[in-house]
């Protein structure tokens, strides 16, 4: 373990000087895959320095962030290791010193709406990082459940086979239905947390939020309850409760962590313990049921009926497109917004259409990859790299194929994007969904959901993206190569 240790505190040596030393990081935080550090200059960086060092699997500069590849797991302990090393903070939010350089920052695409968008898109990253496991979690005990309770033996499901196995069944139900249920309390105890307040004032405004004390919105809409009436100065307000409302759970942990960071200041000490978390509770649920709970509520119906209306009128072309440019997306780290997406769908509808599209996409850029490794089959580096890139993908983490090998080389990258446009428009055809999000590839199947042959129709769609990837890549790949010698060979003649 120690051994563990101090190899990562090397690798945290050797990044310090590649991005031009302590002083020019602002602040630091990992996502699923990549440190990301954001830099007052970006111009002062070595990437070549730095996908030389040990581990590093790919090296990608976005605005005024700089993003190292280490991978699924890896990435943890490496931060970790590099923000207590170092010293540098892992939050914007974690000292007004890093907000002040921030504001005079030199590089310039972190000024103005840019920067506003950059920030957003990187605190959705750390708001979702931080609660993707209890989300797998949900998600693949969801599909246990549903191998339990399918009538896949016959026209017997495996309890009704084995009733001794029943109890299991509850057990693993209310463990996958628990998160779900809870996932607005989830969501704002760690949007809290991002924004530099106390998360357990999060959990505490999350309870609010999910009080049994009221009647769901669902409940009230069918006319199955009725809502509470608050009377305020003559001004009566409809009260329900915030069940499956995930944009109101993050704007509500940004405004607990700013009204918590607020009272703390401003109070003396003598009574800041005791005013400052129940005024920053008071006034938040105030906000909450008057200003953003009907506020948030209107977003999140407008993102779910536009991502349903966009799937139903642009049909297979829409899926089509979507599956072809996802993992540019990726490229550009906007595909962390995604997660506050799909937790809506989920939430609203039960249902993920947008998580099949990612695992296509994905596969798309593994075939991709393996095109670019069959061309290159006599290059020993290309081969180690791809094998290694590629086990990445069937874990569905795609990095290291981009970074390292696609876009380096670009026809990878457009048979990929081939593969997952086609991959996509089997998808629609095929009615596929998902049941949680957050992982594809091999482990995806097991968030497949199973209605329409889901399980199967998930593995055709990924050995489609493979598939397709690999022979649009070989095909383009050949062109490509063909130019590349016909230029060598111009160049030669000119020299002569």
């Amino acid at each position: 373990m120690s051994s563990d240790i101090e190899r990562y505190e090397s690798i945290s040596d050797k990044i310090l000087p590649a991005i031009g030393g302590k002083n020019n990081a602002l602040f630091a935080f990992h996502c699923a895959t990549r440190l990301r550090i954001n830099l007052k200059d970006v111009s002062k960086v070595n990437k070549d320095a730095i996908s030389k060092i040990d581990l590093v699997q790919g090296v990608n500069i976005n605005r005024n962030q700089l993003q190292i590849v280490f991978g699924a797991g890896l990435v943890d302990q490496v931060t970790d290791a590099f923000l207590h090393h170092t010293g540098i903070p892992s939050s914007p939010a974690g000292s007004e010193e890093v907000a002040h350089a921030t504001s005079k920052s030199k590089s310039k695409p972190v000024a103005g709406l840019k920067g506003w968008f950059s920030g957003v898109i990187d605190d959705l990253t750390g708001v979702f990082t931080e609660i993707l496991p209890g989300i797998l979690a949900a998600g693949i005990l969801t599909g246990l459940n549903n191998v339990l309770t399918q009538k896949i033996i016959g026209s017997e499901s495996l309890i009704q086979r084995f009733p001794g196995i029943s109890g299991i069944s509850v057990i693993v139900g209310l463990g996958a239905s628990g998160i779900f249920a809870m996932l607005p309390l989830i969501v704002v105890y760690s949007a809290t947390k991002r924004y530099g307040g106390r998360p357990v004032l999060g959990l505490a405004i999350g309870t609010v939020m999910m009080s049994s004390n009221l009647p769901s919105l669902s409940d009230v809409s069918a006319g199955n309850a009725k809502a509470v009436i608050a009377n305020i100065f003559g001004m009566h307000f409809s009260l329900t409760s915030f069940g499956g409302q995930i944009i109101v759970a993050l704007i509500m942990g940004w405004i607990v962590a700013k009204s918590d960071n607020f009272f703390q200041k401003k109070l003396p000490g003598v009574i800041q313990f005791v005013l400052a978390p129940m005024l920053t509770i008071l006034v938040c649920s105030f906000i909450l049921f008057l200003v953003v709970g009907p506020i948030g509520m209107a977003l999140s119906s407008g993102v779910t009926n536009g991502l349903v209306w966009i799937s139903k009128a642009f049909g297979i072309f829409g899926y089509m497109f979507f599956g072809g440019v996802q993992q540019l997306i990726v490229i550009t780290g906007l595909h962390n917004m995604f997660g506050a997406v799909e937790a809506q769908l989920i939430a609203t509808t039960g249902k993920d259409f947008l998580n099949p599209l990612f695992s296509g996409a994905l596969m798309g850029q593994g075939g991709g990859m393996l095109g670019y490794m069959l061309l290159n089959r006599h290059s020993k580096k290309a081969q180690e790299i791809s094998i290694s890139a590629f086990f990445s993908i069937l874990f569905g983490i795609s990095e290291p194929a981009l970074f390292g090998i696609n876009i380096k080389n670009r026809y990878p990258l457009i048979g990929g994007c081939i593969g997952g446009a086609i991959a996509g428009g089997y998808i629609y055809l095929a009615k596929l969904t998902a049941i949680s999000f957050g992982t594809t590839a091999l482990p995806g199947i097991a968030i497949a959901d199973p209605a329409h042959s889901g399980y199967l129709n998930y593995i055709i769609t990924n050995f489609i993206g493979v598939g397709v990837g690999f022979v649009a890549t070989v095909t383009i790949g050949q062109i490509f190569e063909k130019r590349n010698k016909q230029s060598a060979s111009s160049k030669a003649e000119t020299v002569e």
